[in-house]
């Protein structure tokens, strides 16, 4: 495992493929880690020199006391990015990963060819939920949460088809830091970035889930209307495309990131 210091945490990332080709930053779900990228890592290591990286508070990035804040979440980033020595990246981040992605295209656009954000919204969920669900896991522990994550993640076919994969998604969240999820739950609460969305200049490919329950079609929608290069494209899939479509995932990137080269 590879990590880096940055400030008052160890940020755990991996690396695949050739550094002289093109730069693509990997950002995770909550309550998921960079493995959850393992279909995007065996189609584009030859074409990309994959970061895949766990936000802080998961996997095994360390958590620090506190509740953190979408800039935290997004100058670690950065902070990667300087680690590797890359002046410019591409970028694929899902649901808080596709909020961060939205940060980092506002405050850092010169360091980003084109950003991607799937399963996402300018602000997901309410501040209430948050915070309901950061005093959950923090009394209760992540069983809870993973006991129902499936449903929220994936469709009931796709969870019948595959179980295994699930399962395995599923172990991992009951087992992870239950503070740092808690801390990014806080983040959450806070970040709203629907009028600041407006300011983004970079393009920007918006995926969306057709039966998404999290973050939906309109969701998406709205940010499509409020950055003026984006593209929208819908699967069908819940809410972690990224898995449930991998290929079509896998071929929006494609098309979508070469054509910057």
């Amino acid at each position: 495992m590879t990590f880096f210091q940055h400030q008052d945490l160890e940020i755990h990332y991996e690396t695949f493929g050739d550094p002289k080709q093109p730069s693509l930053v990997f950002s995770n779900s909550l309550g998921t880690n960079y493995g959850m990228w393992q279909k995007q890592i065996n189609a584009l290591k030859k074409s990309f020199y994959l970061i895949c990286y766990d936000t802080r508070g998961h996997g095994h990035s360390s958590a620090p006391d506190g509740a953190y804040q979408l800039s935290q979440l997004g100058e670690d980033v950065i902070a990667l990015l300087n680690h590797l020595g890359i002046r410019k990246a591409f970028f694929c981040g899902i649901s808080m990963g596709g909020l961060i992605g939205q940060w980092l295209a506002i405050h850092y656009p010169e360091r980003f060819e084109k950003i991607l954000i799937a399963n996402t919204a300018a602000k997901i969920g309410t501040a209430s939920a948050w915070h309901e669900r950061a005093n959950l896991v923090r009394q209760q522990g992540l069983k809870p949460i993973a006991d129902s994550a499936a449903s929220r993640w994936f469709t009931p076919e796709f969870i019948e088809n595959h179980c295994n994969l699930v399962s395995t998604l599923c172990n991992d969240l009951a087992i992870a830091s239950a503070a740092g999820y808690a801390n990014c739950c806080e983040a959450l609460a806070q970040a709203d970035l629907r009028t600041d969305i407006e300011n983004i200049t970079l393009p920007v490919i918006i995926i969306a889930g057709q039966l998404d329950p999290v973050t939906t079609v309109e969701d998406a929608q709205f940010m499509h209307q409020c950055i003026a290069q984006s593209q929208l494209f819908e699967l069908d899939a819940s809410h972690i495309s990224n898995i449930e479509q991998a290929d079509q995932f896998n071929d929006i990137i494609m098309s979508a990131f070469q054509a910057q080269q």
